[in-house]
């Protein structure tokens, strides 16, 4: 019996080593998010003012398709330059952790937007998912950051302008901050995504089919109205936009205008976004499906 050469058989094998292995710089699918039907129905809070001044409080219920709805989940870090707002998330998380794992079983999109931390999660699934996307043209530039105008600046409810942290002791930061991811009672898995960027955001919102927006975390009057995923920005670019009211938080010192207790200062603001902005929510209408639709195909 002739014995073949390995040099001879070489070539051919290398061959089918070439055909098995991903082509330079491709890299594999991920699975594609299920999309179950079902719709919920969310108790939306707005606010009006007449000429006179008095001030309306409207109630509505929104019918929101899951598969074309997700939670955004803003800058919840495992830790804060202001200890007592480090020790509001710490408590909120939990809560919020429940609350998203409900609507992620019914198939909501989470996405994980803990900005400054991509570096975290470089590789992960979750974070290459946001990161493929395709480039989606959009009716107006999205920024990186959308400050309030003068007259919104002027009719704020509260005044942060030394930041509003109310720890006893205030004390400027000068070095780097110091999260470094979303805080870990806060479950990332399956198919939720991260990103911080407003355009990996949107991308992904148009590969899937997303058009409405809950948003929760925190801060309310800072980074939940002014990021490039945040209220304003997605309200611009024509999604349809609700702040979860239960579970955000502010950063408001009572030592400033107006003095009241931190908690009246985070109503005082998610008030002003009603108003302004978009409606509100209670975070329990995105725990249930209202009507479901079976499909044993599906």
């Amino acid at each position: 019996m002739r014995r073949r050469s390995f040099l001879g058989i070489l070539p051919g094998a290398l061959a089918v080593a070439a055909a098995q292995t991903p082509e330079s710089g491709h890299e594999p699918p991920l699975p594609n998010r299920p999309k179950v039907p079902g719709t919920m129905a969310l108790r939306a809070r707005s606010r009006s003012e007449n000429l006179s001044g008095n001030v309306r409080i409207s109630e509505r219920v929104l019918r929101w398709e899951v598969a074309q709805t997700a939670i955004i989940i803003c800058d919840m870090w495992d830790t804060h330059t202001c200890k007592l707002s480090a020790q509001r998330v710490a408590a909120m998380a939990p809560r919020m952790n429940q609350v998203i794992s409900a609507s992620r079983s019914l198939s909501v999109m989470i996405v994980h937007a803990p900005s400054d931390t991509m570096k975290y999660y470089e590789g992960t699934p979750q974070r290459l998912r946001m990161h493929r996307a395709p480039m989606a043209s959009s009716p107006s530039p999205i920024l990186t950051r959308c400050p309030r105008d003068p007259e919104e600046e002027r009719n704020f409810p509260i005044d942060d302008s030394a930041g509003g942290c109310d720890d006893p002791i205030l004390r400027d930061w000068t070095g780097p901050y110091p999260w470094t991811r979303e805080h870990p009672a806060l479950d990332v898995v399956g198919f939720d995504g991260i990103s911080d960027s407003g355009q990996e955001i949107y991308n992904f919102c148009k590969q899937e089919g997303i058009v409405n927006v809950a948003l929760m975390g925190v801060h309310t009057n800072i980074c939940i109205l002014n990021r490039s995923f945040g209220i304003r920005q997605m309200t611009r670019l024509g999604f349809h936009v609700v702040l979860v009211r239960d579970l955000t938080d502010t950063m408001y010192d009572p030592r400033t205008r107006p003095f009241v207790s931190h908690t009246r200062g985070t109503e005082l603001v998610i008030e002003h976004i009603e108003s302004k902005w978009c409606q509100s929510i209670m975070s329990d209408d995105l725990t249930r499906v209202i009507v479901a639709t079976d499909n044993p195909r599906s």
